[in-house]
Formats: C-alpha cells, structure tokens, sequence
C-alpha cells in the first residue's frame, strides 16, 4: 500500500464517491479525508467506507484549514457542475468553481501539500470548432460555468509556476456511469436518459439529438486519477482526460433501445444557451502521460450504468413492464 494521505474535495460527489470507493478497493492509499458541504453530493455515497469525513465547504477556511492537515495530496472535485446553473447563478458558479479553487490551492500551498490534481472541464473550449480538441488549441468560453472551469486549471497551473507546488490540471469530457444522479435540475443527459427509459417516461433531447461528445466511463476516469496521485503526475499544462471517442445522442438512444429492450419517446426542445455543438478529445498527452491506461467502450459502460440504475429502481421498472412491485418495498433513500 502506498503511503499517501489524499484528501478529496467533493468526496461525496459523483466522481468524488466513485473515487473513494475505487481507492479503498486498491488499497491505493495510506487513508483518505474527504471534505464536502453535499450542496451537490451525497453523504449516503459514501455509506460503509472507511474514510475520515469534513462537513463543511471549501470556502470556509476554518473546516479547509482542517481538512488539509497532513495530507500529502489533494485531489480536488468540488465544485458547482451544470452550465444551466452557471447561467441561473453565475455568483454562484464562480465562488464555488473560482474562488474555492483559489481557496484550495492557497490551503495547500500553507499546509506544504506535495501534490494537487483539479478538474477542469471540456466546457473551457467553448465555441472553438477544432475537433479533436488539442490542450493547445485556444479556449472560448460560452457560459459562466466553462469560465469558472477555466479559472480553475489557469490558478493551478499559475500555482505550479509561482510557488513550486506540484500540479495535474485534468479537463474532465462528459464523465458517466453508476452513483451519477438523474434527480435533480441540473442532471447530465447519461442518467437523465437511463432513468427516463427505464421508467417509461419521454427523453427531452435539446436540438435535433446530432451532438455529440466524448463520454468517459468513470471508472477509467478514477483509475486514472489513482495513477496520477501514486506517481505524483504533474505537467505544465492542462491534460485531456477522454480518449477521442465521438458519440452522438441519437447513438445514445439506440443503445439505450437495445438495453430496455422497448420503443422510447422522445421529445425535442430547443438547444440550450452555453451548449457546444460537439466535443472530442486529443488524448495524445494522456495516453503519453498515462500509457497503462485501458478505456472502457461506452457500450459497456452504459450497460454497467443502466444495471446499476435499475438496481435501484427495481419496482418502478417492475410497473413499466407490467410486473407487480412488493407494497411499500420503494424506500426514500432508494429512488433518490
């Protein structure tokens, strides 16, 4: 086992719990501190692991102070996702994704933190046309969450170069797969989709279903992030993490079709303001910093991601398919 003390910001996130989960099932790490307010994440995420957990927010310097004590690394995902949100409370946006960051990076510089990854996003490339989208083509923002993002990678790698502290800027691409919530505002199209199929109910595609992304299954995203802590990977520039793949929604639904094993009903909205037509990856820099790395094909973690899902929702996809659910056998915690 390594001996490194990681602490992770938004540990009970998406990313952040998946994370956790995969580090402890490794043994990758001497203990892990997560630090998280669970404004987005989840405490229940991290129910049965083995890890020392902060309540608090990383704009809060008294529980950050804390909550950086001793670590040796950071591995920082929290933050305020969605571009919609950014454009409802672009304050808001920018204090979490901006100046926590800035909160963050300042904490660790004080506490002599030997390592800090962040992630960035896709986002931050915004209405740059180029595809694959290289780490030195020029960036654009189109929301305020894309220029939060791109606050983020720019004051870690300002960080590196000022004080010496070690960093790893990842720009994440359309991360997916199990613990990802589908029941709130601000959901991604992955679980969004999955739940709606499997419930029965319509799938809203905003604009004709033709853009497309470059999905990356969490699990390849977490394995990568384990790597970069044990080998300490810093570089002077933002890094990719996806593998150049390009799927488009239409794609998406046939999968989905395959996988419930039913006709789906969809409707069209209007694009949404701050939404980039198409998104893919130049995974040069990665695979050369991270050549180990095995991508999952987004079949697959779909299908893991739709499994998962309806583990959870087992009676309302009994009804949907006419079978009948145990009384009362839909707890609160299940259907969240």
């Amino acid at each position: 086992m390594s001996t490194t003390r990681v602490l992770v910001t938004g540990g009970g996130g998406f990313v952040g719990s998946n994370l956790v989960r995969a580090a402890l099932a490794r043994g990758a790490f001497a203990d892990i501190r997560v630090i998280d307010d669970f404004s987005v994440g989840l405490e229940s995420n991290l129910d049965g692991c083995d890890v020392e957990v902060i309540r608090g927010s990383i704009l809060d310097p008294s529980a950050l102070h804390l909550a950086m004590a001793d670590r040796d690394a950071v591995v920082h995902l929290a933050a305020l996702p969605s571009v919609p949100r950014s454009l409802r409370d672009p304050m808001a946006s920018h204090a979490a994704n901006a100046t926590g960051t800035l909160a963050v990076l300042d904490a660790a510089r004080h506490a002599q933190v030997g390592h800090v990854i962040v992630a960035s996003s896709s986002s931050v490339y915004g209405s740059n046309p180029a595809l694959p989208k290289s780490e030195t083509d020029w960036t654009r923002p189109l929301s305020p969450y894309s220029a939060s993002k791109l606050a983020t990678e720019a004051y870690a790698l300002a960080f590196q170069s000022s004080f010496g502290l070690p960093a790893l800027a990842f720009r994440f691409f359309n991360i997916y797969g199990p613990g990802q919530r589908h029941d709130h505002a601000y959901a991604a199209v992955i679980p969004r989709f999955a739940y709606a199929a499997l419930v029965g109910e319509p799938l809203t595609v905003h604009g004709d279903g033709g853009q497309s992304r470059d999905f990356t299954y969490v699990e390849t995203v977490c394995q990568v992030l384990i790597d970069a802590v044990l080998r300490r990977v810093a570089h002077p520039q933002p890094v990719n993490l996806a593998f150049g793949t390009r799927t488009d929604l239409r794609t998406v639904l046939d999968e989905l079709r395959l996988l419930v094993d039913r006709p789906l009903t969809v409707r069209h909205e209007p694009p949404r303001p701050g939404d980039v037509r198409h998104s893919q990856a130049d995974n040069l820099l990665l695979r050369e910093l991270f050549p180990g790395i095995r991508p999952a094909p987004f079949a697959d973690g779909l299908r893991h991601t739709v499994e998962w899902l309806r583990s959870r929702l087992g009676p309302l996809t009994a009804r949907v398919h006419g079978e009948v659910a145990p009384s009362g056998s839909l707890s609160a915690r299940t259907v969240r």
